[in-house]
């Protein structure tokens, strides 16, 4: 496995500030100089939100049931009232009281028993809902059992690190289609990247954001997706796995499923534990909804890229969704 990139110029993060506003470094700020630093350190850029919406959502989760107030949530992320209520409806879309409703537990156990009639009448078509709010056409390729064997051998795989609604995410694509979506941690970049590297571990990695920033744009902050070819995905796992993604596939936006409903879907309901193996190796987040996949009982249980940005996704796609039916 080979990782191909830039070096990153060695100048120190303050030294690149100055630079934006074409500061001198003469160790010796002048009174405009530092009030223009102090306004760099204080601006906060947008694809920086979820950061501060995961933390908030971690916050309203431990303390719904005492129905904080806005000022109590807005301390937890160190925002005043006013800045947070403007960042939160910006993300969400609705303010973060009426938000609280789509985290609780009743919540998610009445959404699973609607979500029944709905998956059915979706998996006995064999279609995804026309119902989604992004309508995404992705046609999946699985590679064959010799490609699967090569481990991504002679495979050119080009990398970029983007910001998305849901924190920063890593996004891998092939000449066939896109073959990894993930999500940025607290282990930072290198750590999600090297997550990637095992899933193919014997191809050649390159950095070229540029090439799959267009897909980005598709994924999050398309307003006509329909107006597109389809998105392919390149899926490397076993025939097990690839007829669990192709399922998950068919969960429209809005709706949750349970293991146990997925497994009698795929093959039994006794093979939930598998299903469940599987769900967890989906390589492609988002695309791939295995967030819509929660515990028989309403929990949300856990994800690979973090419980509170399953939460964060499930929540907000239900608000998109309620908007789209009003």
């Amino acid at each position: 496995m080979r990782f191909v990139g830039r070096k990153q110029a060695g100048t120190a993060p303050e030294s690149r500030k100055r630079a934006r506003f074409g500061l001198l470094d003469s160790g010796f700020p002048s009174k405009m100089e530092k009030i223009a630093l102090e306004v760099l350190r204080t601006m906060q850029p947008r694809n920086d939100d979820y950061s501060r919406i995961e933390k908030a959502i971690l916050f309203l989760e431990e303390n719904y049931r005492r129905q904080p107030e806005l000022s109590e949530v807005a301390a937890s992320v160190h925002l005043s009232e006013f800045h947070f209520h403007r960042l939160f409806r910006r993300w969400a879309g609705i303010s973060p009281k009426r938000f609280v409703q789509f985290l609780t537990l009743e919540y998610a156990k009445r959404l699973l028993e609607q979500s029944h009639s709905v998956l059915d009448a979706t998996y006995d078509a064999g279609l995804s809902s026309p119902g989604r709010l992004h309508d995404l056409f992705v046609n999946v390729e699985a590679m064959t059992p010799g490609e699967f064997k090569a481990q991504g051998a002679g495979l050119q795989i080009s990398y970029g690190f983007h910001p998305t609604p849901f924190g920063e995410c890593l996004l891998l694509v092939t000449e066939r289609g896109i073959c990894g979506l993930g999500f940025v941690g607290k282990d930072g970049r290198a750590s999600t990247l090297r997550d990637f590297g095992g899933r193919w571990p014997k191809a050649h990695f390159k950095a070229s954001p540029a090439r799959t920033e267009p897909y980005i744009r598709r994924i999050f902050h398309a307003e006509k997706p329909n107006g597109h070819r389809p998105i392919t995905l390149v899926l490397r796992g076993t025939n097990f796995q690839v007829k669990v993604w192709e399922a998950l596939l068919k969960i429209p936006m809005g709706s949750v499923t349970s293991y146990e409903d997925l497994a009698t879907t795929v093959c039994s309901p006794s093979a939930a534990r598998a299903v469940g193996g599987a769900v967890g190796k989906n390589p492609i987040a988002f695309l791939i909804p295995c967030h819509r996949v929660i515990r028989k009982v309403g929990e949300i249980g856990d994800y690979h890229w973090g419980a509170a940005r399953k939460r964060a996704m499930l929540a907000w796609e239900a608000v998109r969704t309620q908007g789209e039916r009003n």
